[in-house]
């Protein structure tokens, strides 16, 4: 049973997802558990594991009395999330470099193939998003600073529906992995200087293109509804 309510669930979290990232859910807008059942053709219990797992991914608030709600994608959170992401991890990945041993490259490297094997498996949003994770944290564990991982990890959870939606919408895994491979390759070469621009413009390159989709995202909202 659990196997079949794990793929209705998907079914209805990739549903949800994509209503809400093209607009077609709104910032606010009530889901209600009864009608979202009724309109997918599934009982309750999937559409209430979808929505926490969406509540996961940021795209869903619960609030009281009001139950849960489409969250709003906001443009000029991006620009303060990813600015602060490539300042902070900028920092710690020149820290780690000098300290990175063959073991943990080996590590990344391993990390990496399986980066680049996920894309267009089933789930291949979220399996990316963890693995993506996996792999830069991996690429800054030598730099021994836990409070400023501390706050990257937080800033990356708030960033991550944008970089799921960067993912799903804005065509940023492929790119990623060109990025990625570069990235890789300077930290084995020790090559910090370069390491750090390309870590700054793959995250500043991520802000741009998903502020882009968002703008267009509003424009072709505003158009709708004209």
């Amino acid at each position: 049973m659990s196997i079949v309510y794990k793929t209705r669930t998907q079914l209805v979290v990739e549903t949800l997802r994509e209503k809400i990232l093209n607009g077609a859910i709104k910032a606010g807008q009530p889901l209600r558990q009864a009608a979202l059942a009724e309109e997918l053709n599934v009982s309750r219990i999937p559409v209430r594991e979808a929505l926490l797992q969406l509540e996961a991914e940021g795209l869903v608030s619960f609030e009281p009395h009001k139950g849960a709600t489409a969250t709003e994608l906001n443009i000029n959170q991006v620009d303060e999330l990813f600015e602060l992401r490539a300042m902070l991890e900028a920092d710690l990945l020149a820290a780690s470099i000098p300290n990175l041993t063959d073991e943990k490259l080996e590590e990344a490297t391993v990390l990496l193939e399986k980066l680049n094997q996920s894309l267009g498996k089933e789930n291949a949003a979220n399996t990316w998003s963890e693995l993506n994770s996996n792999y830069h944290n991996c690429l800054y564990s030598g730099a021994t600073r836990p409070q400023t991982q501390d706050l990257v990890n937080t800033l990356n959870k708030n960033a991550d529906r944008y970089i799921r939606m960067h993912l799903l919408w804005a065509g940023g895994i492929s790119k990623a992995e060109s990025e990625h491979n570069e990235l890789l390759a300077l930290c084995k070469s020790k090559d910090i200087d370069k390491a750090v621009a390309v870590m700054k413009q793959h995250i500043l390159g991520s802000r741009d293109e998903i502020k882009a989709f968002l703008t267009e995202r509003e424009q072709l909202t505003e158009s709708a509804e004209q």
